[in-house]
């Protein structure tokens, strides 16, 4: 993956990452709100068509151009890979598996960047074999813990959508044409690409919305909307474009452990020694990810 030409603005570089660090720790929680009475598909359709709608529109007044269909048919497996497998995989999951248990699950995210790093020609290292095998390590203690308890379907789904969003993020990276250099324009496209398969994926396993539902999950569905879409996923896109990539992704370092808390705060959720000797083996691993080697630029 290549570097960015110049460093990013630190004052816009520590907005993104506080957006994505605070904002994406709560969003398990709430997705789990939601889903009480939404269909997690469909959901989640609504919820990146919406918002995906906003900033295409927002896009089209900051570049004066619509994006031309090469660059649709570019983002279409991109949309697909973050949206329904690293988000729609995570709302079925969290049908049975916890809010907290989800969002550690998660934080593996940025070691299988690693991993399929070497499909872009760039092996693991050692020390990076090392936070690979700690992260895993972490994900299998978990399994054996209260905070990784669900039917076994949700839970090998839950652990197949890390690996899509960082694979998503990593063909993100490579997009090019003038859409793919604003954050806002590309977060628009790659969120109704997602949604058009969200769509999809809901009508094939048979959802539907029910005639009512509690307040509580419409008002879960605008907080997931606005602030986990409309606000954390452009600044996403935006470290994803501007930042190397151990720091775009550098959010899993912090959402597990503020996950895990406010699901035992709120919804008390069941906290147990396996889930924070979990929390501590993956929180190493990504800080021993982030580090940068001895004499590196």
């Amino acid at each position: 993956m290549s570097k960015p030409d110049r460093a990013p603005p630190s004052l816009q570089l520590a907005l993104c990452l506080g957006a994505v660090y605070v904002i994406w720790s709560s969003t398990y929680l709430v997705m789990r709100y939601a889903i009480e009475a939404l269909p997690p598909l469909l959901m989640a359709a609504l919820r990146y068509g919406v918002a995906g709608t906003v900033m295409l529109a927002w896009g089209r007044l900051r570049l004066g151009a619509w994006p031309a269909a090469r660059e649709w048919i570019a983002v279409l497996p991109v949309g697909v890979l973050l949206f329904v497998g690293g988000n729609g995989f995570v709302a079925i999951a969290e049908g049975t598996v916890s809010s907290g248990g989800a969002a550690v699950v998660c934080a593996t995210m940025p070691l299988w960047v690693g991993v399929l790093g070497i499909v872009a020609g760039e092996p693991p290292t050692r020390r990076e074999w090392l936070v690979l095998a700690l992260g895993f390590g972490g994900v299998l203690v978990l399994m054996g813990g209260p905070s990784l308890q669900g039917r076994p379907l949700h839970i090998a789904i839950l652990l197949a959508a890390p690996v899509c969003w960082a694979l998503g993020s990593i063909l993100a990276r490579k997009l090019t044409g003038p859409s793919a250099r604003d954050a806002v324009m590309l977060s628009g496209m790659e969120m109704l690409a997602g949604a058009a398969g969200l769509l999809v994926g809901g009508l094939v396993r048979g959802e539907h919305f029910p005639p009512s539902a509690p307040m509580r999950a419409w008002l879960a569905l605008a907080y997931l909307c606005v602030a986990g879409s409309l606000v954390a996923f452009p600044a996403y896109a935006w470290l994803l474009r501007n930042a190397r990539a151990v720091v775009a992704t550098s959010y899993a370092y912090v959402n597990p452990t503020l996950a895990v808390l406010l699901g035992a705060a709120v919804a008390h959720e069941r906290l147990g020694l396996t889930t924070l000797v979990a929390n501590l083996l993956i929180v190493a691993a990504v800080v021993l990810a982030l580090r940068r080697p001895r004499g590196a630029a």
